[in-house]
This record gives structure tokens, C-alpha cells and sequence, in this order.
């Protein structure tokens, strides 16, 4: 629990109190003292009674004005010329009063805001890129492979081996999914925001999976709480997110634990979301976790741009969760990943409530 703080008014005036009081008092013995001297020697003794006054006033009074004010001033001054220079990495420091302290936070909290509106430019600026990458390759791309597609044709047709023709048929189809896997990352949702039932949407998600054989046979453990709040969003949004994070998670492990939980968030003082305007905020809390090999913490930050993936060769194109990142931001939300329970993975994120 963070200690209660003085004001800077108030530890002025009382330390300034003690002193003129402590002065007083010595003013007072010494005129009670200077009625048994002379009078020569009660004026000497008054005048240096005075002068020590000043010189303890003085001395005291920087001492006073330095702890409380010059030195709060000197080490938020540093901390904004490290942050001006770019190192955003720095923060200012606890002060002893509630002003600086404010202050403090303040800068603290303006630096946050500056790291995730750079973040977000940065994010913004990829996924341009990537449009504008997508948007070509599927011009120069998409035609040479409806080419291979026919020529392929042609080869089964003439007797070619069917393994060859298979392998090539597997592999222009998979160049197919990676262009539309960035014209998918790329492209914004057309679809109107609305409004997403959390419980309904990942029970249809179950369901889906369920009956397309994904899910059957495996560990999955549901723990979703009653009463959450809807969130806004486009219909489709939530369910591409739990679709894309299901599948990596059963890639993960396919013979272990997966869990899903949601439940109604009103901001957890224990953990600072990235993104400060979503502390307090109400929505729901949204898990997908699994027992797997977990991500490493050097690949957490990255984990989430296109075409980085842990999947050998052939297995995925990374695109994935970039996916989910985009879908997840366009809902207002934050998503991160965290080490699970079960010992894998557990992406968590924070959608607010329409």
C-alpha cells in the first residue's frame, strides 16, 4: 500500500513553524538572560542572538527548499531530458510530497500514452505496408499460379506421375492461402460495428470445432462466468480470434490441456495493461490457454507481427496472430500473452463492453 503523502504547503509551514518557534524561544532566553549582564554586553548579546537566527534561517531554509523543491524539480527535469533524448525506457522517480508525486505520476502516465501511440503508428505503418505488399502480390502473384493450376491439369491428364502433380497442386495452394492471408491481415473490416455476446460466440466457436472433429477427444476445459457484459464489435471478429487461437493452441498440444475463460473485467490493479485507458474500464477478460511449450519471453513483443511463427515449415504462415491482433484492436481491445497455468501459453485480452 503506497504511504500517505504530505503536501508541499504543509511540510513548508511546519518545519517554518519549528524554526520560528525554536527562534522565539531563544530570543526569549536570551532577553532573560541579558537582564543580568550590562548593558554593553545584553546589546552584544542580543545582536549575536539575531545574526545566529539569520544564519540558522538561512542554512536551514535552503536545506528545507532543496529536499522538498529543488531536488524534485532536478530529478524530473532529468527524467523529461532522457525522455526528450528518446529514451523512453526511463521514468520519474517517487517524491515525498503529493504534489511531485502527482507530478511525477503524471509524466509517468504521459510516457506510457507516447509508447503506445508509437506502437500503434508503427503497427499502422506495417500493416500499410503489408497492404500495399499484399495488394501487388496478389496482382503478380495471382495469376502465374491459376497458370501452374492449369499446366498442373494438363500433366495429370498426359500421365505425369499423380505424386508430382499432387506436391505441386499442394504447394500453389499453399502460396494461395499466404496471399490471402495478407489480403485478410490487410484489409479493414467492412462489416458495421455491433455488438458480441462473449458466452454465445464461444459456444458456437465449440461447436464449429467441435463438429469439424478438431475438438473431439480433447481436453477442454470451459470456464466461462454468467452474466458478462456484451462487447462491441463486428460479429465475425470474435469468433476469427477464438478460431485462430484455438487452432494454434491445438498445434501446440494436441494431446494435452486447452482452456478457455471469460469473465466480466472492471480493471485489475495487479497488472498494467498496456494501453492505460482500459484500467477501470468495464468488459470482459477473455483467456485462451494451453499446455504446451509457451512462447519465449524474447519473442513475446514480436509474437504478434506478421509472417513470425514458431510452426515448422509448412505448418503456418504467421500470419495468424497478426490477425488476431488486428480483429482484437479493431474492437478496442488489447491482447497479450502471458505464461499459462498449464505450463503453455495463455493469450489474454481485454474487450470493452458496448
Amino acid at each position: 500500500m503506497t504511504p500517505r503523502r504530505s503536501t508541499l504547503a504543509r511540510e513548508l509551514l511546519w518545519n517554518l513553524s519549528l524554526l520560528v518557534g525554536a527562534a522565539l524561544s531563544l530570543a526569549v532566553v536570551t532577553t532573560l538572560a541579558a537582564q543580568a549582564l550590562s548593558p554593553r554586553w545584553a546589546v552584544i548579546a542580543l545582536l549575536g542572538m539575531i545574526a545566529a537566527d539569520l544564519v540558522v534561517l538561512f542554512v536551514f531554509g535552503r536545506y528545507l527548499i532543496g529536499r522538498l523543491v529543488l531536488s524534485p524539480l532536478d530529478r524530473l527535469s532529468r527524467t523529461a531530458d532522457e525522455l526528450a533524448a528518446g529514451n523512453l525506457a526511463v521514468r520519474a522517480p517517487d517524491a515525498e510530497t503529493t504534489e511531485f508525486m502527482h507530478l511525477a505520476e503524471r509524466l509517468n502516465g504521459m510516457t506510457e500514452t507516447l509508447l503506445d501511440t508509437q506502437a500503434e503508428l508503427v503497427r499502422a505503418e506495417k500493416l500499410a505496408g503489408v497492404g500495399r505488399l499484399a495488394a501487388g502480390i496478389a496482382h503478380e502473384v495471382g495469376n502465374p499460379l491459376a497458370a501452374i493450376r492449369t499446366y498442373t491439369d494438363v500433366l495429370a491428364r498426359r500421365g505425369v506421375d499423380p505424386e508430382v502433380t499432387r506436391q505441386i497442386t499442394d504447394e500453389t495452394d499453399r502460396i494461395d492461402r499466404i496471399v490471402r492471408g495478407l489480403l485478410d491481415y490487410a484489409r479493414p473490416s467492412r462489416e458495421g460495428e455491433g455488438v458480441v455476446e462473449v458466452a454465445r460466440t464461444i459456444e458456437r466457436v465449440v461447436d464449429l470445432l467441435t463438429a469439424q472433429g478438431l475438438l473431439r477427444d480433447k481436453d477442454l476445459r470451459l470456464h466461462v462466468a454468467s452474466g458478462l457484459p456484451v462487447v462491441r464489435g463486428p460479429a465475425h471478429g470474435l469468433e476469427q480470434v477464438l478460431v485462430n487461437l484455438l487452432l494454434n493452441a491445438l498445434d501446440a498440444t494436441p494431446h494435452g490441456a486447452i482452456v478457455i475463460e471469460a469473465q466480466e473485467w472492471t480493471g485489475d490493479p495487479r497488472r498494467r495493461l498496456r494501453r492505460a485507458e482500459l484500467e477501470g474500464v468495464r468488459g470482459v477478460l477473455l483467456l485462451v490457454a494451453d499446455s504446451g511449450p509457451g512462447v519465449p519471453e524474447a519473442d513475446r513483443e514480436r509474437i504478434f507481427d506478421p509472417f513470425v511463427t514458431s510452426k515448422n515449415p509448412g505448418r503456418g504462415t504467421g500470419l495468424g496472430l497478426a490477425i488476431v491482433h488486428r480483429a482484437v484492436h479493431e474492437m478496442g481491445g488489447v491482447i497479450w500473452v502471458e505464461d499459462a497455468r498449464e505450463g503453455g501459453a495463455a493469450f489474454k485480452m481485454v474487450l470493452p463492453a458496448a
